[in-house]
């Protein structure tokens, strides 16, 4: 007879171990003070396109499902090469473990249209720290959905753009003083250490890019009108780097919405999408909002509904579109290699 409780303790001890040594192979890499490379190679004529979709996980709830219908559609249509995630991929609180039904419930479930299946190119938010982060960080997972690729910093080199994918949640000071919830630090601490080598890595990689395009990926906002705002860490700390480097995007999620705001000061454009699943419609009025007038100017796009955003770049153009839960076109916009911006 079959001892299945002495097998299920040696599987289990088995996979402890090797999530052991997945871990110390991730922190020594980390030591080698350089962002993590990667490629994914263009089309034959050199474009790319991409869709971005961000603050999702909900198991298919609060028009998820929807949203995924209409990527799905897109999708097929644009020809995507992959998907970027903004983060927040799995709410309330993260992954529990690697077996956590949520991953398959909100993620494999739920974008299930041929066209979604490519990488999934994702970082971590705010939500996803409350779960066990080494878990959503485990190449295991893509044993489950060979999609699935989750970093915390890394760069993605595509040839006609180069993408950096920026760990944001450790840079806001409230998450270390809540008390509400509870945050997985052990990949953060000691947070000052992280958050310079951050830093330093991604000026490194940026000031060594000859990239076309310089795209930043984080989960929190630099500039927002939606219901975060700005997050003052990131102005003060990311937000120079990005000016020095010539980065044409900052692209993030955290505010659940679709936004389009132009720099005041230089070419970056910032482009706000988190509305994979629950919105907050009609939380926030960035007309009557006075406490944000400062970004007013500079918004040529809104809303607060659910939706996503596609990216098609080729040497000489980067076009993004954002899109509602029932795909149609609620913004377009394109920007040359010369920097000269035009609506649509």
């Amino acid at each position: 007879m079959v001892n299945l409780g002495n097998n299920v303790h040696d599987h289990q001890r088995k996979l402890s171990l090797l999530l052991i040594v997945i871990n110390c192979l991730m922190i020594i890499r980390s030591s080698f003070g350089e962002l993590e490379r990667f490629e994914h190679p263009p089309k034959d004529d050199g474009s790319l396109s991409i869709l971005v979709v961000g603050d999702w996980g909900r198991n298919g709830h609060f028009n998820q499902s929807k949203v995924a219908l209409q990527m799905g559609r897109i999708g097929e249509k644009l020809d995507i090469d992959f998907v970027i995630s903004t983060g927040d991929n799995f709410y309330d609180n993260g992954l529990k473990s690697l077996t956590d039904p949520k991953f398959h419930n909100s993620f494999t479930n739920v974008y299930s249209a041929k066209s979604l299946q490519k990488h999934w190119y994702t970082i971590l938010g705010n939500h996803d720290y409350r779960g066990d982060v080494e878990a959503q960080l485990s190449p295991l997972l893509r044993n489950i959905d060979t999609r699935w690729f989750c970093l915390t910093s890394f760069l993605l080199n595509t040839e006609t753009a180069e993408f950096f994918f920026v760990d944001t949640t450790p840079f806001v000071e409230n998450y270390f003083a809540e008390s509400e919830h509870s945050y997985d630090w052990r990949q953060v601490y000691p947070r000052r250490t992280y958050l310079a080598n951050s830093l330093k890595d991604l000026e490194k990689a940026l000031g060594e890019s000859n990239a076309k395009w310089k795209i930043v990926v984080g989960h929190h906002p630099i500039r927002s009108v939606g219901h975060h705002g700005d997050t003052p860490e990131l102005v003060k700390h990311l937000l120079p780097l990005l000016q020095a480097n010539d980065v044409d995007l900052y692209i993030n999620g955290h505010d659940h919405s679709l936004e389009h705001i132009s720099s005041s000061d230089n070419s970056i454009q910032f482009l706000t999408s988190g509305a994979g699943s629950k919105a907050w419609r009609g939380d926030y009025d960035h007309v009557k909002d006075k406490s944000r007038n400062k970004n007013r100017s500079m918004v040529r796009f809104f809303y607060d509904g659910q939706g996503f955003m596609s990216l098609h770049l080729n040497p000489n153009h980067a076009h993004f579109l954002f899109y509602d839960v029932f795909g149609n076109i609620l913004h377009s916009s394109k920007l040359t290699k010369h920097l000269h911006y035009s609506s649509i």
